[in-house]
């Protein structure tokens, strides 16, 4: 399935890698321009267990992106 999750604060951005975790095609939107440029970088801005590394891995399998552009999560 596809997924936008709208904002990539502490809920989104962990609400969104577990639904890609578990094989859903997910996009995180965001209107901060630099949160979103740091996590396509893979550098994540908050502290939860194990999400830097669930994050890396979804993105690398290409199930999680990030954007800024709401158009870009309509499916």
């Amino acid at each position: 399935m596809n997924v936008a999750v709208i904002g990539s604060g502490y809920v989104g951005l962990v609400t969104g890698t577990c639904l890609a975790e578990i094989g859903h095609c997910v996009i995180c939107i965001d209107n901060d321009e630099k949160k979103i440029e740091t996590l396509e970088k893979g550098e994540i801005p908050i502290y939860e267990p194990q999400l830097e590394e669930l994050v890396k891995k979804n993105m690398d399998k290409e199930r999680l992106s990030f954007s800024t552009s709401i158009k870009e999560g309509v499916f």
